[in-house]
């Protein structure tokens, strides 16, 4: 019984943290604050949530993904890592607006493509999940692990949450330019 009552409470523990994760996401997109920063900020709280070795967001420029953020203190590869819709795995995540999980030996998967700029290209595990808006792909968030990683649904619906979240960020930036014009 003192088992079940400590999973019961581990459990609520971990629900906590996630719906402050989503309100703190909530809360970046209320500011008024640069986008590159929020999506620099985004990666921060997914990695230390997700306890990862690294978290990239890629968005949508024309047929491109574009690295826009990344949770790696070298901050070289932003704007620089650019793959078409038809490349990689996160090509492929886009391209098939599904969510991508690989637990295992990540750059061994027929879809790889491999970055020379990207450390990660040699890390384990691989989630990645589609930013949707307004139901169209317009970016990826990829997280990636050096060492082997079963990604719970918990985290898996998590990060799904958070690409939406990111969509209408995205939207609610594009408006804002607008309105600047």
């Amino acid at each position: 019984m003192a088992v079940k009552a400590r999973e019961l409470e581990l459990r609520l523990e971990r629900v906590e943290q996630q719906l402050r994760l989503f309100q703190r996401v909530s809360r970046l997109m209320t500011r008024d604050i640069d986008l590159d920063d929020v999506l620099h900020e985004i990666v921060s709280l997914i990695s230390d949530f997700l306890k990862c070795d690294s978290c990239l967001i890629y968005l949508a420029e024309e047929d491109q993904l574009v690295l826009y953020a990344t949770s790696d203190p070298d901050q070289r590869s932003v704007g620089k890592v650019r793959l078409r819709k038809s490349e990689g795995l996160t090509g492929w995540v886009a391209r098939e607006r599904r969510l991508l999980a690989i637990s295992r030996e990540a750059y061994s998967d027929p879809r790889f493509k491999f970055f020379k700029d990207l450390p990660q290209d040699t890390y384990e595990a691989f989630l990645s999940v589609p930013i949707i808006a307004q139901g169209k792909v317009v970016g990826v968030i990829n997280v990636q692990n050096r060492e082997p990683r079963v990604h719970s649904g918990d985290d898996m619906e998590m990060l799904s949450t958070i690409g939406e979240q990111v969509g209408t960020l995205l939207l609610l930036s594009k408006q804002k330019l607008a309105e600047a014009r």
